[in-house]
């Protein structure tokens, strides 16, 4: 039987990895890949690679943690948060501010000393963006917070291009805006079955503040809006005409969720639910689709 110092620093270990949000990490990985392959058309050297992933989750993990640090309150008041480690205690404040500090500027070394002096400044960026412009400035002052805030977890596709160039390109950022534009509906979706925890925080997410008319006309907004960038990112690529359509079916599949999310519906959230589900399935396939149109190309 473990003794109970064991059993403590186990649960103290698994709550640290809890402040990084792994799950929501792995999101941002997806696109990295990707941009990566795109930037040195073809397969990038395998230090390169591990050393621009790991660096990425570092810096992901250090913003969601500082994340954690300035919301441990608003997380209380939330079932969906509650159980997270600063609301319940289990680490202190200064604990986490300790440990998302080390871990991202770690994350700054690693993609200094193994990729672009530009693919660090842009991770610096995303970390501060992403604390200070969406978590301090945005989250509980503007229904538009995740519009603009979201702008941070679609720095991935510009930290990808730029640790193999050491620039930015129009397909780089044809790739950023197609991620920009997906946010808003991929988290939409998803507030709306959190609605009333975030009316509980006082955090004005749109499904709180909007009817629910407005709010599904902002998403088929910004759905277009994402299906336009996606054809001009594979424009932009020179990738071929079967990943072109394949990318549109994958367009039209997430506009036939959109569809189902019918106001006067009991289910409602049910339809929310499904978006969520495909909008992070849309994002996965059409990276899968990037890397292998670019691996195949003549």
């Amino acid at each position: 039987m473990q003794d109970q110092a064991s059993v403590t620093l186990k649960v103290r270990a698994i709550s640290y990895l809890e402040l990084m949000k792994l799950r929501v990490v792995e999101l941002l990985l997806v696109t990295t890949l990707p941009a990566m392959v795109l930037a040195q058309q073809g397969l990038p050297s395998l230090k390169l690679t591990l050393a621009t992933l790991i660096g990425g989750t570092l810096a992901a993990g250090s913003a969601n943690a500082f994340n954690m640090v300035i919301e441990a309150d608003s997380d209380k008041l939330m079932k969906r948060t509650a159980k997270r480690p600063l609301a319940t205690g289990v680490i202190s404040k200064i604990e986490a501010t300790i440990f998302a500090t080390f871990i991202g500027l770690l994350s700054l070394g690693i993609f200094q000393i193994y990729t672009t002096t530009m693919a660090t400044f842009l991770s610096f960026v995303a970390i501060a963006f992403y604390v200070i412009i969406y978590t301090i400035a945005l989250k509980k002052r503007t229904p538009q917070n995740i519009v603009w805030g979201g702008a941070a977890g679609c720095m991935p596709a510009l930290i990808g291009w730029a640790a193999i160039t050491n620039s930015l390109s129009v397909t780089a950022w044809s790739f950023f805006l197609v991620i920009f534009f997906w946010t808003p509906p991929h988290f939409w979706a998803l507030a709306i079955k959190y609605k009333d925890d975030y009316a509980a925080a006082s955090i004005p997410m749109l499904p709180v503040v909007a009817s629910k008319t407005h709010l599904l006309r902002q998403m088929w907004v910004y759905t277009i809006a994402m299906i336009a960038s996606s054809v001009a990112l594979f424009i932009n690529a020179n990738l071929q005409f079967w990943a072109q359509a394949t990318n549109l079916v994958l367009g039209v599949v997430f506009t036939l969720q959109l569809r189902g999310l019918d106001e006067k519906s009991e289910n409602y959230e049910k339809a929310a639910v499904r978006i969520f589900q495909w909008s992070i399935s849309y994002l996965s396939l059409l990276s899968v689709l990037l890397v292998a149109a670019q691996l195949l190309k003549a």
